[in-house]
């Protein structure tokens, strides 16, 4: 029988000599786990937990468990950042005209720029309330658009809204969710998605579940950028709800969605 060499066998199955060394060595050696878990962990700014770094560790050749990760991270001091539950800020007690729950929560999308849901949560500063509104968009659970103010009221979710399409090259037919909110259900903004040929739909009223992705992603905001704190100036809140949004969320973070 012929000896197959590394060599011809890392060619065969399509991988190269020296990764499959590297690989080995990996393998061979229980502290560089730690090191390059460690490494992983940092990446994402101790933002996330061992279901999220089994992934990233096995793209490093890793074949380890959740449960096996986390051991490791409690051996090595590290938790992923807690989220807490934050409170709702829009108001529905109102007279406005309401729109039908069209997304009945069918947040499973195959193509872009179909449905954004959007939803407004607040910031401490120690200069007063810093409100965020996003739009997400239920394809790529990327935020295409966002606006902060110190006030919450109709222009700050028509900023994001304009910011939205024109960040998206102004797509035709977008079905645009929200809650009840006084805020979405104002004459300038109901204008504004009629003049750009989108739909509104909005939640019941009183169900965050209707409207849970855009929830979702608030409750893991607050747990990575605030997580209890207070931001010294409204400055500093949206230089880093900025780093958070453009630089990790959208860019960085794996989203489970999408695989």
């Amino acid at each position: 029988m012929n000896e197959v060499t590394v060599s011809s066998a890392c060619k065969y199955l399509g991988v190269s000599t020296s990764g499959y060394y590297a690989w080995r060595k990996r393998q061979a050696n229980p502290a560089q786990k730690y090191n390059d878990l460690k490494a992983v962990y940092w990446q994402h700014h101790a933002r996330l937990g061992a279901p999220s770094l089994v992934h990233d560790m096995h793209e490093l050749d890793y074949n380890m468990s959740e449960r096996t990760i986390g051991r490791m991270l409690k051996k090595l001091g590290l938790r992923s950042r807690i989220a807490r539950k934050y409170k709702h800020t829009t108001d529905s007690n109102h007279r406005l005209p309401t729109a039908p729950n069209l997304l009945d929560r069918q947040f499973t999308v195959n193509e872009p720029n179909k449905i954004w849901t959007t939803d407004i949560t607040y910031i401490r500063t120690k200069q007063g309330w810093l409100y965020l509104c996003v739009m997400l968009d239920l394809f790529s659970r990327r935020i295409v658009g966002w606006q902060i103010s110190h006030r919450i009221d109709r222009q700050l979710v028509c900023d994001a809204f304009h910011y939205a399409m024109a960040r998206q090259g102004y797509p035709m037919g977008v079905m645009v969710h929200s809650d009840q909110g006084s805020q979405y259900c104002s004459r300038d903004f109901r204008t504004l998605l009629l003049t750009n040929n989108c739909v509104q739909s909005m939640s019941r009223r009183g169900n965050c579940w209707d409207n849970a992705v855009t929830e979702s992603f608030f409750h893991t905001l607050k747990g990575h950028v605030v997580h209890g704190s207070v931001f010294a100036t409204r400055k500093e809140a949206n230089t880093v709800l900025f780093d958070y949004i453009e630089i990790y969320y959208n860019r960085v973070r794996r989203h489970s969605a999408n695989g």
